[in-house]
Order: C-alpha cells, then structure tokens, then sequence
C-alpha cells in the first residue's frame, strides 16, 4: 500500500559517519549496492536507491544486531537535524514521539502508528514502499532508535516491554540486551512496545526557545506537503498531545507556534474557531478515546484529559454526550460485542 506519494526519501543524518565507525566504508556500500559514489553526498534519494543501500549495509555488517545497535548508538545529537532536534528537545517523551510520529511524514518511507492501550505504548511500523523488501537492519535501526531516543532525552535506562520483527533469525541475545526485553521475531510484524509510564518522563534536554523556533517551520514544511492543515487543525493537534501535562494554555500553544497569543486568538477566529472551542473538542475526542479503553479507570481518565477534578469531568462529559462516562462505556462496549461502530 501507498501511504506517501513522496518521490524522494531522505537518509538519517550521520548513516555515512555511523557506518565507518562500525568499520564499514561508505564506498563499499555504494559498490556493494551497484550505486555511483555521488551517493554518498546525496540528501535524498529515489526508494530503490534507499532500499539498495540499507541491504548494502546489511550484508557488510559482520553481524546485523551488531549493526543495529552499532549505528543507532553512534549518532551524535549535537549534528541533529531541524527534524530530529525537535524531538530530542521536546517536553517529555510522549511529546517527542508524537513529533517523530508528525515529521516522519514529510519524508518517508516508514510510518509510526502510535496507540497507547492500558499500561502499554504499541508502535507499529508500516512503510511506504511495500513492493519493495524492507531490509532487516532497517527495520531494526528505526525500532532502536525510538528507545534510542527515550534514553537520551530522559538520561534514564528506560527499557522496553516488548520488541517484535517481521523477519525471521537474528542475533536475538544481542537485541534483547540492547531493548532490555524478550525480543520475538518471525512474528509479520514489527512492533515496539513502551511502558506507558514511561512516556510522562520529561526530557532533561527540554528547550522550549529552541521549539518555538523549529516547530512553525517544520508545520510550514509539512502543511505545504499535505495541503495546508489550518491553524485549527495545528492547534488542536498540539493539545491533544499536551493534555496531560498540563501544557496547553493559549500562550504556551502560541509560543511553540511562534506567535503571540493575540495573533493566534485572531487566526483562529479567522477561521471561525476559539481556543477554548478547540481544547472542548480535544478533551471530548481524548475521552472518548481514553473511556473504550477498559483498563482504564474513569478518574484516570480525568486526569489524562486535563481534569483535576474527576467532578468537573463528570459534568462535561455529560454535556458532550448526554451520559455519565461510566454509562458511555457500558453503552460503547455492548454496541462493539454487538458488531456496531460507535462513532
């Protein structure tokens, strides 16, 4: 399937350097892949050529975990680029996730699905160019490097519940000392999963001046991607993912959008939109979500939408739906058994 119709990928910054620090010499790869030199230099190139130089890759390593390991842990982050440094400098690891999870779309192949489901983060993978094979140690490196980044931005140890591959054989042992987990493959899939608790540790490298930069012109280049999403739709995307942290005032919305919180408050009502409108949608859509979760108990739910009183979620949610949550849920949870959608 199709997700992206992007003609160009572009390669992670620091492959060339991390490949020679594993012994491994850009040249190599280029002749092993049937590639010109100039591929080297090049910042982007077609899906073959990506594809083409990651099974290179893969077949020069002297072991594919090591490879795996070898590579994500060699990136330095001081030579991050626009894209990466917005993640590594975001509010918590959540935040930097959801932001992997945006970018990635400006330059494909892979796509990040995140859901969080009772005490677990699942993080799917599913690429762009499925008629072409996805090379092990590509699957692999993209995996790492989201624990990768958990791991730097917290400065904690923080390891994984579980790690799945698609792919068959590999150097297991060697995976499963690096993520910290049991590590299955063969499974025709490829999973992370995270301790959803995991995901409120703030990021010690937190910098919000640095965010407030990088952030509108990263949304300007994805917006002229993908049609323009309105500010309404930027805003509300920026609380939804700030709703439990308690960050999502108009001034601290305005800030990573760098813009006062009076432009913003006349954007919006260009659009025919209020801030206060948009957080009563996110906290409605979140609920809702949060509430077909059955692990979940009404007072976390609550508290994961922005309520630190569970009396003051009680009346709004009667508002939006005409029913307690606890009723919602029993009413939700009978129409999915009975094969209906809820929408």
């Amino acid at each position: 399937m199709m997700l992206n119709s992007a003609k160009y990928i572009k390669f992670p910054f620091g492959f060339w350097s991390g490949v020679q620090q594993l012994g491994i010499a850009p040249a190599e790869i280029a002749r092993q892949a049937r590639l010109p030199l100039s591929i080297i230099k090049e910042p982007k190139v077609s899906a073959a050529e990506y594809f083409a130089v990651w099974q290179a890759f893969e077949a020069l390593a002297p072991d594919i975990a090591e490879g795996i390991t070898g590579l994500v842990t060699s990136f330095e982050t001081v030579h991050y680029p626009p894209d990466v440094l917005a993640t590594y400098h975001a509010r918590d690891y959540r935040d930097a996730l959801h932001r992997m999870a945006r970018y990635k779309q400006m330059c494909p192949p892979e796509r990040l699905n995140i859901a969080e489901e009772g005490a677990d983060c699942i993080i799917g993978l599913e690429w762009q160019h499925s008629e072409v094979p996805v090379p092990q140690i590509l699957v692999g490196v993209t995996l790492a490097y989201l624990l990768e980044l958990g791991r730097r931005g917290t400065g904690q140890a923080i390891k994984a519940r579980a790690v799945e591959f698609s792919h068959p054989a590999v150097d297991v042992a060697a995976l499963e000392a690096y993520f910290g987990c049991i590590v299955q493959t063969g499974t025709g899939r490829n999973r992370l999963i995270l301790r959803r608790s995991d995901l409120d540790l703030p990021f010690t490298t937190y910098n919000e001046e640095l965010l407030a930069i990088l952030t509108p012109a990263l949304d300007r280049t994805l917006n002229e991607q993908q049609g323009s999403p309105t500010v309404a739709e930027t805003v509300k995307w920026i609380i939804r993912r700030s709703l439990m942290g308690g960050h999502y005032d108009i001034q601290a919305v305005a800030r990573e959008l760098n813009m006062s919180d009076r432009t913003l408050q006349r954007r919006l009502r260009e659009e025919g939109a209020s801030f206060k409108q948009l957080l009563t949608q996110a906290r409605h859509e979140q609920a809702r979500e949060y509430l077909s979760d059955p692990s979940l108990e009404i007072k976390e739910v609550a508290c994961l939408v922005g309520y630190e009183d569970q009396n003051s979620f009680y009346r709004a949610f009667r508002i939006w739906e005409g029913a307690t949550p606890a009723r919602w849920r029993l009413e939700h949870t009978v129409q999915q058994e009975d094969g209906v959608f809820c929408k």
